[in-house]
């Protein structure tokens, strides 16, 4: 098991979605998907689990779970600006480790939450985010899958939904087959920072990258700060983007019930 500092889990659940409406409360395997987003992050060992929403109707939903909901503004632009603003009304410290658990992650392994709390302790980045192989080049040359470089170091260099990094010789002769010496990864979205840094990230003017890819993490990078990248211990599961997706976790999950 990976050994990690306290933490707090703090799950965004915003209502509306183009792709998904009512994304946080559509049913899977009976129960509305942020409680099992919340039930993987209790089983992670997170300290507390609180929810922040924009809409009654999820915290409702909540009622009875053991998990706290706070109930921020509609009007937010990523996930990590509604959570500085629950950070402010839940009085978090500044040094407290915040694991920002998307709310469309109902299949997170716990040892990778764990996994991404460990990386920001052991390191000065400010942020920690974690990274999977990509295996196919159809993942890779999605726009849907986010990709990252990272520095021998182990930080992030950049994110993007192009296919990165561009493998030139291999490509000239084929777009169907991987490279076996070159890694490309899968940014995994979710994040670790303390408190007072997810306050400092929420007040930054946003950035040309981040526009330009609807990547909130670019923000960062762009304003200088450093991104500690490692990869996840074990298999994390594509969160639920589509009626297709909740299909496909729907029944994975009924299958491990079973």
């Amino acid at each position: 098991m990976i050994e990690a500092p306290p933490f707090i889990v703090a799950i965004p659940a915003r209502f509306g979605s183009t792709r998904l409406p009512g994304k946080p409360l559509q049913p899977i395997a009976g129960k509305p998907m942020v409680l099992h987003v919340a039930r993987r992050a209790l089983v992670a060992g997170a300290t507390q689990v609180v929810v922040a929403t924009d809409d009654r109707r999820v915290a409702d939903a909540l009622d009875g779970s053991g998990v706290r909901v706070v109930m921020t503004r509609a009007d937010h632009a990523s996930g990590s600006d509604r959570l500085a603003e629950c950070a402010e009304q839940a009085g978090w410290t500044d040094d407290a480790i915040i694991v920002n658990l998307q709310g469309d992650e109902p299949m997170a392994p716990a040892s990778g939450i764990r996994a991404v709390a460990a990386a920001l302790a052991a390191g000065t980045a400010p942020m920690a985010t974690l990274a999977a192989s990509i295996r196919g080049a159809e993942e890779l040359f999605s726009p849907n899958c986010v990709k990252v470089v990272g520095s021998v170091d182990g930080h992030a260099l950049y994110f993007s939904r192009a296919p990165l990094p561009w493998a030139r010789d291999a490509f000239a002769g084929t777009l169907r087959d991987l490279p076996l010496e070159v890694t490309f990864l899968r940014h995994i979205g979710i994040y670790a920072y303390r408190a007072g840094f997810l306050r400092q990230f929420a007040a930054l003017a946003p950035t040309p990258l981040e526009r330009a890819e609807s990547l909130e993490q670019l923000r960062a990078l762009e304003h200088g700060y450093r991104i500690a990248l490692r990869l996840t211990p074990e298999p994390f599961p594509a969160g639920v983007d589509t009626a297709e997706d909740l299909a496909r976790v729907d029944a994975a999950l009924r299958r491990a019930a079973q």
